[in-house]
C-alpha cells in the first residue's frame, strides 16, 4: 500500500485555523502578536492637547486640529439663526451684516431704526466713520512702512523686462506719508 500524500505534520495554529473556518469564524486569530503598541490618550469634549506638533482639540464630538486661521474662520461663519432674534438667516443680506454687525439684516435695522428714535443717529454714524478712516489711517501706514523698507528698485514689466526706477527717495516717501495722514485725519468727524 501508498503512504499517505500528507506527510507533513500539522502546528496547532494550523489546526486552530480549521476549526474557525469550518465554525465561520473566518475573522478570528489563530495567533497573539506581540509588539509596541502606541499609549492612546482618551481625550473628552473641549481638550487641547498637542500631538505630533500640531494643537487638537474635541468640537461636538469630533477631533478637530487647531489652526492659526480658527478664528477667522469662526468670524465669518455664517450660523444658521440669527443671534439676537432667533430667526432663520436666509435673506440674502444677511451674511454681509453678520460679518460687520453680527446680526441679521433684519436686527440691524429693528436697531439703527432705535437709535434715531432716541436722536442718536449723527453719534452713532460719526463713531462709524471715524473708525473706518482710523482703519485706514492703520492699513495706510503699513503699506507704505513695507514701501520704505523695500530695497528692490527694478520691477517686471508686461513684456517681460526688467526695469530700474530711481529717484524715489525715501524723505520724499516720508513726506507723502505725513500729508496723506494729516489728509485723512482732516476727514474724521469732530
Amino acid at each position: 500500500m501508498k503512504d499517505s500524500v500528507l506527510k507533513k505534520d500539522f502546528k496547532q495554529k494550523d489546526v486552530q485555523r480549521l476549526r474557525n473556518l469550518v465554525q465561520g469564524k473566518h475573522d478570528e486569530k489563530t495567533t497573539v502578536s506581540v509588539g509596541y503598541e502606541r499609549k492612546k490618550d482618551f481625550h473628552v469634549e473641549d481638550d487641547i492637547w498637542e500631538e505630533d506638533g500640531r494643537t487638537w482639540t474635541i468640537q461636538n464630538g469630533i477631533k478637530q486640529n487647531i489652526t492659526k486661521l480658527d478664528k477667522a474662520k469662526q468670524e465669518v461663519t455664517l450660523p444658521l439663526f440669527c443671534p439676537c432674534c432667533s430667526n432663520l438667516m436666509k435673506n440674502r443680506h444677511d451674511k454681509l451684516f453678520y460679518i460687520q454687525y453680527k446680526r441679521c439684516f433684519n436686527c440691524q435695522i429693528d436697531f439703527e431704526t432705535e437709535i434715531r428714535k432716541h436722536g442718536l443717529w449723527e453719534e452713532y454714524e460719526k463713531n462709524i466713520i471715524n473708525s473706518d478712516i482710523d482703519n485706514l489711517i492703520i492699513d495706510y501706514n503699513i503699506w507704505i512702512d513695507e514701501v520704505i523698507n523695500n530695497q528692490n528698485a527694478s520691477f517686471i514689466t508686461e513684456a517681460g523686462d526688467i526695469e530700474s526706477w530711481v529717484g524715489s527717495s525715501k524723505k520724499k516717501l516720508l513726506e507723502s506719508k505725513e500729508e496723506t495722514i494729516k489728509y485723512l485725519q482732516s476727514l474724521k468727524r469732530a
